[in-house]
């Protein structure tokens, strides 16, 4: 659910927040995963000083061991002193100092072992949490919807109580729901469709003029950027009909244009300079003649004559020679 929206045609800035939805559950999660993070920190601080403390213990273990192993050892130079019940006494306290003095060196390492491992384990324990804790944060920032660039905020029409709206604050989005686009107005797109017969002519690159119908004097120059690779139905037209998209990119914009406006295309095929244009109906053919030919006004009258065409569209046709500016054809046999 959206609980904070900027109002539609606000102009916003790169990173600025533009939409946030409800995530008290996802920050309520986040809290819980910081305090358990911060609880493992300090159970480890705190594991970290009783092992010191075990290790410290047993270190003084091993310094008591190597006391009484140096004593029974100095006792050991006294046996020619002493009688033979002593002496086999202080051979076997040698002994049982040495042995005791070597299990506990021993043990030194196997203490340093099992202090690391648990202390390892703390710290996967901790380290888990944060990766938990990273993810909860992300998703918590997912919710928070951010300009990708500089433009102007353009909400999208949703289905809301038997009636299509613009989105607005309290509106619940499904996943993948498209609610809002940012527009660069200085850099503008027109979506457009050709019908399919018509869309072999096209290439990418072609020249258009764009005619915008809220504006009927505004002309722009444009260009087709993109020729969509399958058609689309022709709405409500037979389902024969079908249409390519396309896409054209405006070359100049102009202060009353605005996204989601209306607009249509003339994409430029081919062009000739310096053309003679006449009428489609004023060119006429015969089976007797090889080429196209006219009825050109003369003073005495009207006379066949023979042209060069050049491009040709449905109304008016280019002739290259055979006539020239201001001449009079007809449009129909004499």
């Amino acid at each position: 659910m959206l609980v904070k929206l900027i109002p539609p045609g606000s102009h916003v800035k790169k990173g600025e927040v533009v939409a946030e939805f409800d995530r008290q559950y996802m920050l309520q999660r986040l809290d819980d995963y910081r305090a358990s993070v911060a609880q493992l920190d300090a159970n480890i601080q705190m594991l970290k000083a009783d092992l010191a403390v075990a290790h410290e213990a047993h270190a003084q273990l091993v310094r008591v061991a190597k006391a009484d192993q140096d004593k029974a050892m100095l006792d050991l130079k006294t046996i020619a002193v002493r009688s033979a019940i002593e002496a086999e006494k202080f051979k076997l306290n040698a002994e049982e100092a040495q042995a005791h003095y070597d299990q506990v060196l021993a043990e030194t390492k196997l203490v340093e072992e099992s202090q690391r491992a648990q202390l390892r384990a703390a710290e996967i324990d901790r380290d888990q949490a944060r990766i938990e804790l990273d993810r909860a944060q992300a998703n918590a920032d997912r919710m928070v919807i951010r300009a990708p660039i500089d433009g102007i905020a353009v909400m999208q029409s949703i289905w809301r109580k038997g009636d299509f709206g613009q989105v607005r604050e309290g509106d619940q989005i499904w996943p993948g729901q498209f609610f809002m686009s940012i527009v660069d107005p200085s850099s503008m797109v027109l979506t457009a469709g050709v019908n399919q017969v018509d869309s072999e002519a096209l290439r990418v690159g072609m020249k258009a003029t764009i005619h915008v119908d809220a504006y009927p004097d505004l002309e722009l120059p444009g260009a087709l950027v993109g020729i969509a690779a399958m058609t689309t139905g022709g709405g409500w037209r037979a389902n024969y009909v079908r249409e390519v998209p396309l896409r054209l990119k405006l070359n100049s914009t102009d202060p009353r244009l605005l996204p989601d406006l209306s607009a249509s295309a003339d994409i430029i095929v081919q062009t000739e300079k310096q053309a003679t244009l006449v009428p489609v109906a004023g060119i006429f053919h015969d089976t007797s003649k090889a080429g196209p030919f006219v009825f050109l006004q003369t003073p005495s009258g009207w006379m066949q004559k023979d042209v060069e065409l050049g491009l040709t569209n449905h109304v008016q046709a280019a002739v290259r020679s055979g006539l020239s500016k201001g001449d009079v054809i007809a449009l129909q046999r004499p």
